[in-house]
């Protein structure tokens, strides 16, 4: 046999032995985790090439159809790309590049005018200056062994809350709480339904998690409810939704749809997960499907967009068996949310002032969506106005559109890391928490960028 010949043999044996000494359990999922964790742990790289099918089987006495469904999980996962000339390979997948979050916002100080990131009207957020004066002199501020959630403000929580909750906890913002829940929620090779177009770090904290992402379009009155009928056909764990604003359509669930999605759901494993990220910056009510079938929905209510990013609180509801075991994982790390923090948010939320401020923040953010909209109409740019801090707004060519804008001093997102696959579709997301002053120069250049107008871009 050449050497070349030998050579190649030998590197598919090595391989098939790689994958069978970390084999836990021979079944399709046994294998896809086996071959993760050595992707994981740097044992196999990008373009590094896998066994075939039919060898990989016989050297693991499983069936060619096992290790064809672990190449689906994988392939569903980012992690392998198979060609029919090279084989199997593995692939970098896209949170090994970085992940879609990173693609979003521009580098901070280098633009006059940031409409990228979606954060709040710094002038609208309500002072925590009184409430601080407020507080009683005898706050705790030491003890490892008190409850995780101070009990009055679970009370007002409670009180707020869409629906008759199981159990509920205080943790460090809703990215943090769907960090969370996902990890609880999803295994390798699960099926997961996200809206399309959705949060970006969203969909990298499901392809960490090994998620099959399938994504569902929205409409008017939120995701569109034939497209999750198709897809409850594969037994998905999750459905994650933006129930009050989705980022970055705007879109707003309808009371119907919250109800219809519930139906779907009832009586299955699928728990369906309310990120409302914005809450009250919105000024709209909330439609949950918890209101229908509580024991299959999580709801997380952040207080970043209306009460301030830095207080980093959000409110995580639900399932006493989910929510439980999230307490519990959480414990071994941080254990709690500050405690000072949380009775600045109760002196915040219980304080009739501050709830005006949130109130006003609410309407101007509305209005500053009408104006918008209504101008880049004038301009022949139809939008939907929708709800919430951002604008999704289609353009002939994304790139094109966000380097247009740059030259002009106007960083807005690229709308590709917000889809689940790229399409021909192409638009630009607008954040309207900095959106104030000369409105008309800002939707003229928008309006100019969305049409390819602009310095062109070398190839």
């Amino acid at each position: 046999m050449p050497f070349t010949r030998f050579s190649l043999f030998y590197t598919k044996f090595l391989m098939e032995v790689l994958i069978a000494a970390r084999l836990e359990e021979r079944s399709a999922q046994g294998i896809a985790l086996a071959i993760g964790s050595l992707i994981t742990d740097g044992r196999l790289s990008s373009g590094d090439k896998l066994p075939t099918v039919r060898n990989l089987a016989v050297h693991l006495g499983v069936s060619a159809n096992t290790v064809s469904d672990a190449w689906r999980i994988l392939q569903a996962h980012g992690t392998i790309t198979t060609d029919r000339r090279r084989g199997t390979t593995v692939r970098a997948t896209r949170v090994g590049l970085g992940g879609r979050y990173w693609q979003v916002p521009v580098e901070p100080g280098t633009i006059e005018l940031d409409l990228s990131t979606g954060t709040p009207d710094r002038s609208l957020l309500p002072p925590i200056g009184p409430v601080l004066q407020r507080l009683h002199a005898d706050v705790a501020v030491t003890s490892y062994v008190d409850p995780p959630v101070l009990v009055a403000l679970e009370d007002e929580l409670r009180r707020r809350w869409p629906f008759d909750q199981g159990a509920i906890t205080v943790v460090d913002g809703a990215q943090d709480a769907l960090d969370r829940v996902i990890k609880e929620l999803v295994s390798l090779g699960d099926t997961v339904i996200v809206e399309d177009p959705t949060f970006p770090p969203m969909l990298d904290m499901l392809e960490l998690a090994g998620a099959r992402i399938v994504g569902v379009p929205l409409d008017g009155e939120g995701p569109d409810l034939e497209s999750i009928r198709a897809t409850m056909t594969s037994d998905p764990v999750a459905i994650l939704t933006q129930p009050r604003a989705n980022n970055p359509t705007g879109v707003h669930t309808s009371a119907d749809r919250a109800k219809a999605i519930a139906e779907l759901v009832s009586g299955t494993r699928t728990v369906v997960v309310e990120d409302d990220h914005s809450a009250g910056a919105t000024g709209v009510p909330i439609h949950s499907v918890g209101e229908h079938v509580p024991d299959n929905t999580v709801h997380i209510h952040s207080f970043s967009k209306s009460h301030g990013p830095d207080l980093r609180v959000a409110a995580l509801g639900g399932p006493a068996r989910v929510i439980g075991n999230i307490v519990r994982r959480r414990q071994l790390g941080p254990s709690w949310t500050s405690r000072l923090i949380q009775e600045i948010l109760l002196g915040m939320l219980t304080d009739p002032a501050t709830e005006q401020l949130v109130a006003v923040a609410a309407d101007t953010y509305r209005q500053r969506r009408v104006d918008l909209g209504r101008l880049l109409a004038q301009r022949g740019v139809p939008v939907v106005v929708g709800v919430g801090l951002n604008m999704w707004i289609p353009v002939d060519d994304e790139l094109r559109a966000v380097v247009a804008l740059a030259a002009h001093g106007i960083g807005v997102a690229p709308g590709a890391p917000f889809r689940v696959d790229p399409t021909t579709e192409q638009h630009i997301r607008v954040s309207i928490g900095s959106l104030d002053g000369d409105l008309e120069r800002v939707v003229s250049t928008i309006a100019d960028a969305s049409r390819g107008r602009g310095p062109a871009i070398a190839s």
